[in-house]
């Protein structure tokens, strides 16, 4: 596939969402977009269920949550919709699991979780859902793996992940989920491990190269991308944001040596991320400025290089973000404020 130019890529001001939000969770399935909970401008978790369509640019309402939550994990399973854990408006986690039918238009609650967890990593495969990691109540991290089985309504117990965590990252690849990153406490760790569905057993992979709160990870081809972040302050150390991209290719099964050279242009946490045409994508977030990002940039795999990109309409910091229909999504976040901005980031059919 030929890699577009940056001068392809253009900025497109989308319907906004019906309310400001921070930390709603977005899901595709069947062409379109859904927007799931979140917390309003007083930290206050919505019970708000919104659906996008690209094709009329609209957001519509949906039956509202019946557990109002943030932060919470979603999957599609066919045509029903999963919401796993988050926060209740007690701003404690969660155990409650709901199911939305699509085609019904209706809610369902379904088994719980063995505990109350938020910052649970999700991922489905062949109509069952793996649900790792997680914090309880108790503010510990979990090391749990749970898979539930929809034709049962089910929760099993797997192997423990060998690192307790939550807040980590999760993809499916064939039949091996890879889990990376996360917290314990409020630390972020560089643990990284990847659990065989077929043989039901775990196994250890080499640390992200170094240890970044508010990073982002994207795939792209057979590679992994860690970009930017935070390094936490400790003792007598200063927190410093980061250009830092470590690159970890899934066939040699190692993080590769990167220059300086090919770190990102600009330092940044907090911020969008995504792949987009064979390049990777990063856009907004906070850096040393006193303000929230707009700039955006775009890193060619076969430059070894990032470009600068359009700037975005509205410059934001933790932002939901999804990639639908060669458009990388910038949905509510913060700027100042809660933003109700839904932007995306398109390639040129030309």
């Amino acid at each position: 596939m030929e890699v577009p130019s940056v001068k392809d890529f253009q900025w497109k001001r989308l319907a906004p969402l019906p309310s400001r939000r921070v930390y709603c969770s977005l899901l595709e399935t069947g062409g379109q977009v859904y927007a799931i909970g979140g917390c309003d401008d007083n930290g206050v978790p919505l019970d708000c269920f919104e659906v996008y369509s690209p094709e009329a640019d609209q957001w519509t309402a949906l039956p509202p949550l019946p557990t109002a939550r943030a932060g919470v994990a979603v999957t599609a399973l066919g045509k029903r919709i999963m919401v796993i854990g988050g926060v209740g408006t007690s701003q404690l986690p969660l155990k409650v699991v709901e199911m939305y039918n699509i085609d019904e238009g209706k809610w369902k609650k379904r088994s719980m979780l063995r505990e109350e967890a938020m910052g649970i990593s999700v991922t489905a495969k062949d109509y069952r859902v793996y649900a790792a990691g997680g914090m309880g109540l108790d503010l510990r991290p979990h090391n749990h793996l749970q898979h539930y089985d929809m034709l049962k309504d089910m929760w099993l117990s797997l192997a423990p992940m060998p690192t307790a965590r939550y807040a980590a990252t999760s993809f499916l690849r064939g039949s091996k989920i890879y889990v990376l990153g996360g917290r314990q406490s409020k630390y972020a760790i560089n643990a990284f491990e990847v659990f065989d569905i077929e043989t039901r057993s775990w196994t250890k992979f080499p640390n992200i190269p170094s240890k970044r709160a508010f990073s982002s990870f994207v795939t792209l081809d057979n590679r992994l991308y860690s970009l930017g972040g935070l390094r936490q302050g400790r003792l007598y150390r200063q927190p410093k944001f980061l250009r830092t991209m470590d690159v970890f290719d899934m066939e040699q099964g190692g993080w590769l040596k990167m220059e300086r050279s090919f770190f990102l242009k600009k330092r940044r946490a907090d911020f969008v991320a995504g792949s987009l045409s064979g390049r990777v994508i990063v856009a907004g977030g906070l850096g040393n400025q006193p303000t929230v990002l707009d700039t955006a940039e775009a890193f060619h795999p076969g430059k070894n290089k990032w470009e600068a990109l359009p700037a975005m309409l509205t410059p934001r910091c933790a932002c939901s973000s999804i990639v639908i229909k060669n458009c990388l999504l910038a949905v509510g976040g913060v700027n100042q404020g809660l933003s109700d901005a839904v932007e995306a980031l398109c390639v040129s059919d030309a």
